[in-house]
């Protein structure tokens, strides 16, 4: 059974397995570099430019060429200024916006593709089969992405439950061993260690809610900045609180990867004392030249002195959100939307 549909639409499929590698490479690294995206930018601006022409020149309906040009202002008008606003508040990382930034051009409108028959004298089938009023592709995918999304908070707690940890940061945290930590990608979490919310006034809430301490990429960059490994500073973190050890030319910081890191040995630990600036965090973040992922001297000091203490902490995973993304193009392109669908069916579209 052959697919039909416009040259458009076929060429538009090259963008499942793209961004079936860029889902891949999300959970291995974290990181797309920008040059990843220029070919499928340009296939986007391509196709543009090509519907374009053919619905302002061929023979179409005035209200056929409005409808298309309305869809195409809401895609691009809307999909890509909310999408840059939920990058602006650290809703999405860098990718994840770029990547709707090219499916708002890419997708306007729904792609059609047409897979013969169904059955002896039957009508003809077609995908997506479920399509909105509104009949805007890239807002399925969005909407498809958060529904795909959220059933991984919902998989986190139920394995929290089942391992006896219950309470609020079910939801956003897993344990691990302390000395794991450089080997993990996501954000070392600090939240009260009790099962249930004591303190139900807003204060209350909101320090319990209170939980981002450390990137585990800034950690990285300031084990490698220093030049020791977490298990020398896990077993030694009185001499590396005092700044006095910190090194007179450190080391390039990079930008946080996993790797093996290197260390010095240094062993005698001064006495406990108060410092100006324990650990060096204050030095580390001035010497840098980037932001380290938004850590502040606090927050590193916070990540630090629990990396010391615990044997077990918790860490934010995070989501790499191209998986669910790509996910979400998966359903897109198949079923189609899925919001659109519950909403029908209450009565609410």
């Amino acid at each position: 059974m052959l697919a039909i549909a416009t040259i458009p639409d076929l060429l538009r499929l090259l963008v499942l397995p793209f961004f079936g590698y860029l889902a891949w490479r999300d959970v291995a690294t974290r990181r797309v570099p920008n040059r990843t995206w220029i070919p499928v930018a340009i296939l986007a601006v391509v196709l543009l430019i090509w519907e374009l022409y053919v619905v302002t020149t061929g023979d179409f309906t005035g209200f056929q060429q409005r409808q298309f040009y309305i869809r195409v202002a809401i895609s691009i008008g809307f999909i890509i200024p909310l999408t840059y606003l939920f990058w602006l508040i650290g809703g999405f990382g860098g990718a994840d916006a770029k990547a709707f930034f090219v499916l708002a051009v890419l997708f306007p409108t729904y792609p059609q593709y047409s897979l013969g028959e169904l059955g002896v004298g039957g009508a003809l089938a077609s995908i997506p089969v479920v399509q909105t009023t509104v009949g805007v592709f890239s807002l399925t995918i969005l909407s498809n992405t958060v529904l795909a999304g959220a059933a991984y908070p919902v998989l986190l707690a139920g394995k929290n439950a089942l391992t006896g940890y219950v309470s609020p940061g079910m939801f956003v945290a897993k344990p691990i061993q302390s000395e794991e930590a450089i080997e993990e990608y996501g954000t070392l979490l600090d939240f009260p260690d009790r099962r249930l919310i004591d303190d139900l006034s807003l204060d209350g809430l909101s320090a319990y809610f209170s939980w981002r301490r450390l990137d585990l990429d800034a950690l990285r960059m300031y084990l490698q900045w220093r030049g020791i490994t977490l298990d020398e500073l896990r077993a030694n973190p009185e001499l590396y609180r005092d700044p006095e050890t910190l090194p007179d030319e450190p080391n390039s910081p990079g930008d946080g990867m996993i790797e093996t890191d290197g260390g010095v040995d240094q062993t005698e630990p001064p006495a406990a004392v108060d410092y100006d600036d324990p650990w060096g965090a204050d030095a580390f973040l001035d010497d840098i030249e980037s932001s380290a992922y938004g850590t502040t001297p606090e927050g590193l000091r916070d990540g630090l002195e629990t990396l010391s203490d615990s044997e077990v902490v918790w860490i934010s995973p995070g989501i790499p959100f191209l998986v669910p993304l790509f996910l979400g193009l998966i359903i897109s392109f198949t079923y189609g939307d899925l919001l659109f669908t519950f909403l029908s069916a209450v009565g609410l579209a």
